[in-house]
């Protein structure tokens, strides 16, 4: 599986009613997991459509091993693999017939199809529940069965959006694991608006908001960014709706002695509050609010 580059240079996306849902964003994606963040509106899945050659940039040029996106977008799709947000299934079929059928409209070589579904179906850990209507199937097996259709073409590029919502803890942690287990040589864009999803998982983030591109590199470099501007804070549990008004606050913690908050904040909140190192959480919330760029 040979190496390629994604690279964005300047793309923009506007939809017809003329909203700008992504603005001038320049990256350059090599082999590992990306952890596309941002709250919700922030333009991540009008970009993750851009990059599945779904839609058109409006400004700008995606590139694939060096073709234009938009111009040659066959060559893209050969190494793709998309998870989209609203991804459904025909209920009735099991997860073997559904990959079956999905292999047949990817155009999959048919001599291969059977091989390839039960490798797709072993990668997400479903070869037991591979005969089961997808209708009893939870929201962490459907998922798995949607990572398994982007699967089936061995992807260079693996594409999802916002995988884990509605997934319990323990499904969660589960599919943060599977995609950790397909990193590798290809390319893993992971967006989301759950920074625990990206935490462990994430060698490169790139964080979006307003349609912009707020911040790229290393979790370890957007923790470093907040060095300084996280405080924890014990205050009497009676304030606590007031000063959720008055600071940026990443959590809450009660206990016998009141409640503890994590305050994000240029200086301390009070000359009793302590201040302690930050948390990717702590730091996300330090770039997208109290610098002002949500």
């Amino acid at each position: 599986m040979s190496n390629c580059e994604l690279r964005l240079e300047g793309v923009g996306f506007r939809y017809r009613n003329g909203h700008e849902a992504v603005r001038g964003v320049d990256l350059d994606l090599g082999p590992g997991i990306v952890g596309l963040l941002g709250p919700n509106g922030a333009g991540k899945s009008s970009l993750m459509r851009v990059l599945a050659t779904l839609a058109r940039p409006t400004s700008g040029r995606v590139s694939w091993c060096g073709s234009d996106t938009a111009r040659e977008p066959d060559r893209l799709r050969a190494a793709l693999g998309y998870l989209p947000q609203d991804f459904g299934v025909y209920e009735a079929l099991s997860a073997r017939e559904f990959l079956h059928f999905l292999a047949a409209v990817k155009g999959l070589p048919a001599k291969r199809v059977a091989a390839r579904v039960d490798e797709c179906l072993a990668a997400v850990g479903l070869s037991d529940a591979a005969e089961r209507r997808l209708g009893d199937h939870s929201g962490g097996m459907r998922q798995r069965v949607g990572i398994a259709q982007a699967l089936l073409n061995d992807p260079r590029l693996l594409i999802v959006d916002e995988p884990t919502v509605g997934l319990d803890p323990e499904e969660r942690l589960r599919f943060r694991h599977l995609l950790t287990d397909l990193a590798g040589q290809r390319l893993i864009i992971l967006s989301t608006h759950i920074v625990s999803d990206v935490e462990a998982s994430a060698t490169r983030l790139a964080v979006m908001a307003g349609g912009h591109l707020r911040f790229t590199g290393t979790p370890e470099h957007l923790i470093a960014r907040a060095q300084g501007h996280a405080y924890d804070w014990t205050v009497a549990p009676e304030r606590l709706a007031e000063l959720r008004q008055q600071h940026h606050i990443s959590r809450s913690l009660r206990s016998a002695g009141g409640v503890t908050l994590r305050v994000v904040a240029e200086a301390a909140p009070s000359a009793d509050a302590v201040a302690v190192a930050p948390d990717l959480e702590d730091a996300y919330l330090w770039l997208l609010k109290a610098q002002g760029n949500a």
